[in-house]
């Protein structure tokens, strides 16, 4: 062999090899084995997605009464899937609309523009509702409780992004008693929002924004009257004697049902109806959360949810919870046993998914719209440093500040919501700066008592805040929407009644809420790294592979999906 020829041999050996290494091949035997190729799933399917919120539930309520919720419900949540023990809402006013809202459109009241239940609108020069709307009117009902829709709301929310995805087919149910609870987790595109009117008629009702007439199921429901099982007398579901989770049910810290002289279990519903307005009675009883689950479970069924390959989404809030966390005060027996029935309502809405959707086919996430504080009156008995006189005890001082610093009251248009709304034109025509009649009037506040700090909507505009209580105030700060000037009130300072519990401002108490995801797609695990409201339905649109809703400023919680 010519050196020539060995040359070309060696050169094709060499090549062969390369391209065997190169093409992923090894030889073996005369056998080529192919180098294996790992997969990655793009999205979960669940067949329907469950958000449930529970009204003013701190988080603290998960780990006080543990020991006393069973298996099948909040437990069952915690040990199948993932929690979030630090888990807050990051803007101020926490409030229901504002929270519902935030939940579903993964953004703060600075963009979907619900920045309270009520608000001052400066356009029109009057209050409005975040829900109302008189250009609907009312199904299920004579009144104008269902004259309602969704159409304040400025975004998207996970719901709608779902809908869009499936090219509506995959449906959104939304139940609540309130009707904010139910029209903004609902969205834009919801095949049907539900709440509960009372008073002297015990129906769930809708808008003729969704439909013309109540389904079938619906009025079915409405008819079989199963909400009136519930005129019965509101006892502990387990011996009170137990409740060691809660202060004494005799004292000075609770509402009373009107006719009632003492505010200790039993509370007689039926004695005490017609002083109640009716069913309305019912909302401010742990009854009404299972007049709720009721009214879910029969949705579930009749509207097929979760029974295809196309995800429906169930969107339910539990009301009654704010109702009794008002009315008796977060230390209460009553908000312990209405924890606990509640529990009961959470896991018979699970085995019917279980039932009829199938166990590990959906996902459930579990939240609440705000927290709440201590009774203050309870607290001050306890030597911790509170009032329940907030900028009500403060007008008189501040409207004679008015007068002598401007001249007129009429600078200031309206107070509400911790901020006040300054008339621009009154403004101008004393030859004033807006900025310096802002700055004027949030130096007059800081020397008020029970006020810890102010902010202009100069700063609001002007600076971008990252941490602490002015970047809550920024998020819950919508240009168009919000005030002159922004109040915040020393912690444990709350303008309310001398009875139960409220909620609203910046402080931890009223951020501080539980987040619990479980099911299909979601991990076993828990986190103690900050996480905020805004950033649940991003997760979900992550898990779902589906578009994040229009104006989302929260990011996906990494830790919580499969």
């Amino acid at each position: 062999m010519t050196k020539h020829k060995f040359l070309v041999y060696l050169l094709a050996f060499f090549l062969t090899i390369s391209t065997n290494e190169v093409t992923g091949q090894r030889k073996s035997k005369n056998k080529t084995k192919p180098i294996i190729e790992t997969k990655t799933t793009l999205v979960a399917s669940p067949k329907l997605v469950v958000g449930i919120v529970v009204d003013q539930m701190r988080y603290d309520y998960l780990t006080r009464f543990w020991s006393h919720y069973g298996e099948g419900g909040f437990k069952r949540m915690v040990n199948e899937g993932f929690i979030c023990k630090n888990n807050h809402f990051n803007y101020a006013p926490t409030s229901t609309g504002p929270g519902h809202t935030s939940v579903y459109t993964g953004t703060t009241p600075a963009t979907h523009g619900i920045i309270g239940n009520n608000w001052y609108d400066k356009e029109i020069d009057k209050e409005v509702y975040c829900a109302s709307d008189d250009s609907y009117t009312s199904i299920g009902t004579m009144t104008n409780a269902g004259q309602m829709s969704p159409h304040r709301m400025n975004v998207t929310t996970i719901t709608d992004q779902l809908r869009l995805h499936t090219q509506m087919r995959g449906k959104t149910i939304a139940i609540a008693l309130k009707d904010r609870g139910a029209v903004l987790p609902g969205g834009h595109t919801a095949n049907a929002a539900y709440w509960f009117y009372g008073e002297n008629e015990g129906n769930w009702i809708t808008s003729s924004y969704y439909m013309n007439e109540l389904p079938k199921w619906v009025k079915d429901f409405n008819a079989k009257r199963s909400v009136d099982e519930y005129k019965k007398p509101w006892t502990t579901l387990k011996d009170i004697n137990t409740y060691l989770e809660s202060g004494v049910d005799a004292n000075r810290y609770e509402g009373l049902f009107e006719g009632e002289t003492k505010s200790t279990f039993p509370h007689d519903v039926s004695s005490l109806w017609d002083k109640n307005d009716g069913y309305d009675m019912l909302k401010a009883t742990a009854y009404g959360n299972s007049i709720t689950a009721d009214f879910a479970l029969e949705a579930l069924k009749s509207e097929s949810l979760g029974i295809d390959g196309i995800t429906d989404f169930l969107a339910v809030s539990f009301s009654s919870t704010d109702y009794v966390g008002h009315k008796f005060g977060v230390n209460s027996k009553e908000v312990q046993d209405t924890y606990l029935r509640l529990d009961k309502d959470l896991e018979r809405l699970f085995n019917a998914l279980d039932a009829r959707v199938g166990e590990g086919e959906y996902t459930v996430f579990l939240t609440a719209d705000h927290g709440a504080i201590d009774v203050p009156n309870y607290l001050k008995d306890n030597k911790i440093p509170t009032s329940n006189t907030g900028m009500g005890s403060m007008k008189d001082t501040f409207m004679e500040f008015l007068k002598f610093k401007f001249g007129t009251t009429d600078v200031v248009k309206n107070i509400s919501n911790g901020q006040v709304f300054l008339d621009h034109k009154v403004v101008d025509n004393l030859d004033m700066d807006l900025d310096d009649a802002q700055e004027t009037i949030a130096m007059e506040l800081l020397n008020y008592e029970a006020v810890d700090r102010v902010y202009t909507a100069e700063q609001m505009w002007a600076n971008q805040y990252t941490s602490g209580i002015p970047y809550i105030l920024q998020n819950g700060y919508n240009q168009k929407r919000s005030g002159d000037v922004l109040m915040v009130l020393k912690p444990g300072y709350i303008d309310y009644s001398e009875t139960g519990s409220t909620h609203g401002s910046a402080q931890i108490y009223d951020t501080h809420v539980p987040l619990l995801f479980f099911g299909k797609g979601i991990k076993s695990g828990s986190t103690v790294a900050r996480t905020e409201i805004p950033d649940i339905a991003p997760t979900i649109a992550a898990l779902l592979g589906i578009a994040f809703p229009n104006g989302t400023t929260g990011k996906p919680i990494v830790e919580v999906l499969e």
